[in-house]
């Protein structure tokens, strides 16, 4: 026999499970001068980048290399929120440095679970390793739909397609910059700098039809060229994707038949 009884609501608020989307920031050092550095030279030219992000900064990097260092918290927000990143919570630091974390006025979020990146079938290339302490954000999904560029882009311009795709129907001139939280396309020559995966889609690939790039970037792993390109790729049509391996990530470039 069931019975149902009567139940009341408060009236003034309720209780109801969230979910809160968080960028994450791995700290791979405590040199928190150098770290200003980087991300001032990453993301110096893009103020707006983040825009307010709620942030988890991760502390499991630094177990390998420094797992008593002190952090100082004090200073390391502040840099932080120059570039809009709002940190609130912290995870995988020492006891001592989570002390340290909560004293600051963040939050334990221990559970807190880093997405990785699917590994691809492996093809031989070389890749320069991102900036030492340089955000690694939490992958994003981006929705349907593309921001369509149908004009040059001149040394100095900048487009980012926010959350989505970018597809540019002319050139990319030397000293422009096109970036993507997806897929970046480009059916025209690249010539200047490409960011895809700008916040850590670790699956995201960069097109164009003359392959000619000053920077390629992939969820934060990078190649300039100072490394010039094989001629078998070099102002060919070709992609770029990144390969995660048990030795680190790496960029893959890749001729794409005619």
């Amino acid at each position: 026999m069931s019975l149902a009884l009567a139940g009341q609501a408060p009236a003034t608020f309720e209780i109801k499970s969230a979910h809160l989307s968080l960028v994450a920031l791995l700290l791979k050092s405590p040199d928190l001068e150098h770290l200003a550095a980087e991300l001032d030279q990453r993301f110096g030219d893009m103020p707006g980048f983040f825009e307010g992000e709620n942030t988890l900064i991760d502390l499991q990097p630094l177990q390998a290399a420094a797992p008593e260092a002190a952090i100082d918290f004090a200073a390391l927000l502040p840099i932080l929120r120059r570039h809009q990143l709002q940190p609130l919570a912290v995870r995988g630091g020492s006891e001592a440095q989570m002390a340290q974390a909560l004293a600051a006025g963040l939050v334990a979020a221990p559970d807190a679970v880093m997405p990785r990146t699917p590994a691809p079938a492996a093809v031989p290339a070389t890749a320069t390793p991102a900036p030492t302490s340089s955000p690694a954000p939490e992958p994003v999904l981006p929705p349907p739909g593309a921001l369509v560029i149908d004009r040059p882009l001149r040394s100095g311009q900048q487009v980012y397609a926010r959350g989505r795709d970018l597809v540019v129907m002319a050139m990319v001139n030397p000293g422009a910059e096109v970036i993507a939280d997806g897929h970046i396309h480009v059916y025209a020559p690249l010539r200047g700098k490409a960011i895809a995966g700008a916040r850590g889609m670790g699956d995201a690939r960069i097109f164009a039809l003359t392959m000619a790039p000053e920077l390629i970037s992939i969820a934060g792993i990078y190649r300039t060229s100072e490394v010039p390109l094989p001629d078998t790729i070099h102002n060919r049509p070709a992609q770029i994707r990144l390969d995660a391996g048990p030795d680190g990530d790496r960029l893959v470039i890749e001729a794409l038949a005619a």
